[in-house]
């Protein structure tokens, strides 16, 4: 069974998606950021950068496997499973250019969006103006494949669209308006509405009781220079 260490965020929802999507068995071991259990000793020990999400498969030629960043994890479990990551190597490298374009720039950028007009405790207007129209032009790229792709890596549902799919579910807060994008909201209610979607957002709403951003959990979460 794997062990996945989560916290519903965005690059969390990424990796339930994908397990719920391919029926693997696995353990939910929580790490609520806004408590700082992301520092403990025992989870930098698997993932250093003290960072949603993290997982363990206990055995690989004997031996376990350690994995942090999503989009590694997302890479692994397509190929231990030969599922959602193409095998040639065309379809397979434009599954993976769009998979890497999400952790390289949709993701942080709409984190600094979210950063920014939500939580920041000065509203900073050049900063919130930056990261909105940024996330804007991000949508328009996305938007822009989606008019000529069924799924974001091409015909076939894929991790690309996995790694993607969480971070449009908040488009509101990122002040984004789906209308605007015409195929990416096709995508989006597309994706939304299969099952294992569904179950990986359950599985959130049930870890997400205790999620309140008191004193505690803005230090937590915006130290500048945390150190374990």
């Amino acid at each position: 069974m794997l062990d996945l260490y989560y916290w519903p965020t965005p690059n969390g929802h990424k990796i339930t998606i994908f397990l719920e999507e391919a029926g693997l068995a696995y353990r939910i071991i929580p790490v609520n950021i806004g408590r700082g259990e992301q520092f403990a000793p025992d989870f930098l020990a698997i993932a250093p950068n003290n960072r949603m999400p993290a997982l363990v498969d206990p055995d690989v030629d004997g031996e376990p496997i350690h994995l942090f960043e999503s989009g590694a994890i997302l890479q692994y479990l397509a190929e231990k499973t030969g599922r959602f990551l193409p095998a040639d190597v065309r379809p397979r490298f434009t599954v993976l250019q769009w998979l890497y374009w999400q952790m390289a720039g949709l993701g942080p950028m709409a984190g600094q969006n979210h950063h920014f007009a939500r939580y920041a405790p000065e509203k900073i207007p050049y900063a919130i103006e930056r990261y909105v129209r940024e996330t804007g032009r991000l949508y328009g790229v996305l938007d822009r494949r989606l008019a000529e792709s069924r799924f974001v890596g091409g015909l076939e549902y894929s991790i690309a669209d996995m790694a993607c799919y969480p971070w449009i579910v908040p488009y509101r807060d990122q002040q984004q308006d789906l209308e605007a994008f015409t195929h990416l909201k096709r995508w989006f209610t597309e994706i939304a509405a299969r099952p294992a979607v569904v179950r990986a957002y359950e599985v959130g709403a049930r870890i997400r009781s205790d999620n309140t951003l008191d004193e505690e959990a803005r230090r937590h979460l915006f130290g500048q220079d945390r150190r374990p």
